[in-house]
C-alpha cells in the first residue's frame, strides 16, 4: 500500500468518527505528518506532531521516560508506545501514532538497519509492531509512514466495528 492511500484511509476514518490525530516521530522526521496533512479535509481531524529526533526531545517534548530511554534506547517497543500516548496527550488527540526505528545507512546501539518501531494509541486500545525493513533510508521511512498509518486505520475499524 502506498503512504497516500494509507493516509486517506485513516483521515476518512478520523472524520467518520469525528476524532483527532497527532503524531510523534523519530526516524520519519515528520513524514508521517507531511504525508496526512496531503489528504483533503486532514485539518478537521490532525492536531499536530512532534518530530522527536534527538533522544533527550523524546523525553522533554513527548514525556517518554527518561529511565526507560537510559535502560533501552530509542529503538524499542515500550517507547514507541510511550511516544504514541505522549503525542496524544500533549496535543489533546483521540488518536496518537508514533514511529521509531533505525533508517540507516549504519546501525544504532546494537541495533539493526530496517528495525522499526510503530505504535498507535487510542481512546481503547494501544498497539506496537515491529517491523524489520530492507532498502535504503527512503524505503525504511517510507514503508514506516505506510505502516503506521495502515495500523491506525485497523485500529480505528476495529473501534467502529465495536460501537
Amino acid at each position: 500500500m502506498e503512504p497516500n492511500v494509507a493516509a486517506a484511509a485513516a483521515v476518512h476514518r478520523l472524520v467518520e468518527r469525528g476524532e483527532t490525530l497527532a503524531t510523534a516521530e523519530s526516524l520519519t522526521g515528520g513524514l508521517v505528518a507531511a504525508t496526512v496533512v496531503e489528504i483533503p479535509g486532514v485539518s478537521a481531524v490532525y492536531r499536530g506532531g512532534l518530530v522527536v529526533y534527538a533522544t533527550e526531545l523524546k523525553a522533554v517534548l513527548a514525556g517518554v521516560s527518561p529511565e526507560l530511554l537510559a535502560e533501552r534506547g530509542p529503538v524499542d517497543p515500550d517507547v514507541a508506545l510511550a511516544l504514541a500516548a505522549g503525542a496524544r496527550e500533549r496535543c489533546g488527540a483521540d488518536w496518537g501514532v508514533s514511529t521509531t526505528g533505525v533508517a540507516g545507512p549504519e546501525s544504532q546501539d546494537g541495533k539493526p538497519v530496517g528495525l522499526v518501531y510503530v505504535a498507535v494509541a487510542g481512546p481503547t486500545c494501544v498497539e506496537v509492531r515491529e517491523l524489520k525493513l530492507d532498502g535504503n533510508r527512503a524505503v525504511i521511512r517510507t514503508e514506516s509512514v505506510t505502516a503506521v498509518l495502515s495500523l491506525l486505520s485497523e485500529k480505528l475499524q476495529a473501534a467502529s466495528s465495536a460501537a
